[in-house]
């Protein structure tokens, strides 16, 4: 005979009640710490995450939904989820909703201006609570009017519209700035490989490789200038179209680091030594530039943190309350070894 099955006892989830109670303070200031509605004193948000993690509270999600019309999700539209560029952002976006309650939903973009169109309007349709851009190329009005329905802050521009919170560092000083650092090695015929033209952050780089060659009075090659897509592969076929043409160049200014990766193995399957042959200077300061050999001069610009800013922001206007400032470090030189002297003709 079949012994009769014995009830297995279960505790039962902890409660919100639970964690007020244990943490010593009241029910509202808890739900406040969830939803990131509000400022609440730092010793009492400890005092709640510590019971939160002693209880291994888990909070409903759906009927909070349900109850609030908030699905506590901050959309994130980016471009590549393999980039280490983007890759970046989504982790200072990440850092920046810590503990707020909301979590991000990341979609691709593919580089494609109808296909981030249609990803944003993706997530709106999912009721994200907010959005975050990285960047892309979808046109301002097509931004301010998504803002009508939802708190959005975007990357790589700036942009002035309600609901609008941009962020976006001096692209023409960071061209110029990388540029100016050849011709004062003593190059003067410097290639650029530039970025995708519908982007403004290219169009801003190459700007600044332009004003570089004005303020030092240096002729304009245009045959020296090809475009590239922002990918190594582009950077790869427009140095090969540029050792294929035969104008002569002593250093390349790549309109970002993943392009001078592929620049660099185009010239070395072409014999070209950098920096002995050929100077390479980047754009992002990307971590892996630092490890390969020789190490990669490049312009740092904190894509992390600047994530980090995009998503106070949006919190910030998610509680009703003003974005906090936001003082994103200038851009600068890395200076390390790809790039030196021109050999003397």
């Amino acid at each position: 005979m079949t012994p009769p099955t014995k009830a297995i006892a279960t505790t039962a989830p902890a409660t919100v009640t639970d964690v007020a109670k244990l943490a010593g303070v009241s029910v509202s200031t808890v739900s406040r710490i969830l939803n990131g509605s509000a400022r609440v004193a730092a010793d009492k948000r400890e005092a709640v995450e510590a019971a939160i993690q002693k209880l291994q509270f888990r909070p409903n999600l759906s009927a909070r939904s349900l109850r609030s019309g908030s699905t506590a999700t901050v959309g994130v539209l980016t471009q590549d989820l393999q980039s280490p560029y983007f890759t970046g952002g989504t982790k200072g976006i990440e850092e920046g909703l810590a503990g707020s309650g909301y979590a991000p939903l990341l979609v691709p973009g593919h580089w494609n201006p109808e296909e981030e169109f249609d990803r944003a309007r993706l997530l709106m349709a999912r009721k994200v609570d907010a959005m975050i851009i990285l960047g892309g190329s979808l046109q301002d009005a097509q931004v301010a009017e998504m803002a009508r329905q939802l708190p959005i802050a975007i990357t790589g521009r700036q942009m002035r519209a309600p609901n609008v919170w941009s962020f976006h560092f001096d692209q023409v000083e960071g061209g110029r700035i990388a540029t100016r650092h050849l011709i004062s090695l003593g190059h003067k015929h410097i290639a650029h490989i530039a970025g995708p033209m519908e982007h403004p952050d290219a169009v801003e780089r190459k700007e600044g490789y332009l004003k570089a060659h004005r303020e030092a009075g240096l002729p304009i090659d245009p045959r020296l200038i090809v475009q590239g897509n922002y990918l190594e592969e582009g950077g790869f076929e427009a140095t090969r179209e540029l050792l294929t043409q035969g104008t002569r160049f002593t250093a390349i200014f790549c309109a970002n680091d993943q392009t001078l990766w592929g620049a660099r193995l185009a010239l070395h399957q072409q014999g070209h030594e950098v920096p002995q042959d050929v100077s390479l200077v980047g754009f992002d300061d990307l971590p892996q530039c630092l490890y390969m050999t020789p190490p990669v001069t490049t312009i740092h610009q904190s894509i992390q943190e600047m994530g980090f800013a995009a998503a106070r922001a949006v919190l910030a206007a998610l509680a009703g309350q003003p974005a906090p400032e936001a003082e994103l470090p200038p851009l600068r030189l890395s200076l390390r070894g790809t790039t030196k002297p021109p050999q003397a003709a």
